[in-house]
């Protein structure tokens, strides 16, 4: 038999090697993790993570609410409020009237509004005087921010009372009613209820300048008493104050409608 030569036996062995690295080659993973992390498998999870504690926030009653935006004759105006623990901390209106004179009613007009819907922590907040409109538009969209507000904690609130067991708290709410529009101007009431009886009931709007003025004080302070006791919006008119008390009564029973008594 004749021996095989030296050099073919280097090329087999060559081509051999050839073939094993080949082969390695085609055996390689499909699928890359740094390839997989990079095509964004891995930032999606922190964008699901810091969602849920600002849902957590907004539930307790703390965080930042922007109210609908208002409009007035001389443009638009919208509040946005700062809450702690359902408390108003901080008011601020995002939008208000600009150009000409807009430019210095504003300027007078909004850090006054913003003080007294901090102090208050209500819309019911008196207009500053020459900047009509834009008070008016104001406290209608600081009216909407606190309903936000108290929509958002009252959920938070039936969550938490219902584990904790809590019986007057658990049934306590507040409704406003809707705007009732009279000659003089608009009377809306807000009604507190514990256990579907009302506990307190205030005019968050009320006619104002002129003889409105003296009315509402006379008519206002009644008609919350009459509500309370009665428990109904089936109270008796305050004598010289007809508008008023009729749009007290229409807004009152728009409160307890939405309350369900």
């Amino acid at each position: 038999m004749r021996k095989s030569h030296p050099v073919r036996r280097v090329m087999l062995a060559t081509a051999a090697t050839v073939s094993g690295v080949v082969l390695l080659l085609s055996l390689k993973p499909s699928t890359d993790p740094a390839s997989a992390s990079a095509a964004g498998a891995a930032p999606q999870q922190p964008a699901a993570g810091q969602e849920a504690p600002q849902g957590g926030a907004a539930a307790a009653g703390t965080g930042t609410v922007t109210g609908d935006v208002a409009q007035t004759q001389y443009g638009p105006v919208q509040v946005r409020l700062t809450v702690a623990n359902g408390k108003v901390t901080k008011a601020e209106a995002v939008q208000a009237p600009k150009g000409g004179t807009s430019d210095q009613k504003t300027a007078l007009s909004v850090p006054k509004l913003n003080q007294e819907a901090v102090a208050a922590g209500t819309a019911n907040i008196d207009s500053v005087s020459g900047a009509t409109y834009t008070s008016t538009g104001y406290k209608k969209s600081l009216q909407s921010a606190l309903d936000k507000v108290k929509a958002s904690s009252a959920q938070s609130g039936g969550g938490s009372s219902s584990s904790a067991g809590g019986g007057a708290a658990q049934a306590s709410r507040t409704v406003t009613g809707k705007a009732a529009q009279t000659p003089y101007g608009q009377v809306q009431v807000r009604v507190t209820l514990a256990n579907g009886k009302i506990t307190k009931a205030e005019a968050v709007q009320a006619p104002k300048g002129g003889t409105s003025d003296q009315k509402t004080a006379l008519s206002v302070p009644k008609l919350n008493q009459e509500a309370v006791a009665a428990g109904t919006a089936n109270i008796d008119s305050v004598s010289g104050a007809t508008y008023t008390s009729t749009g007290y009564k229409q807004s009152l029973q728009s409160a307890l409608d939405q309350a369900g008594g």
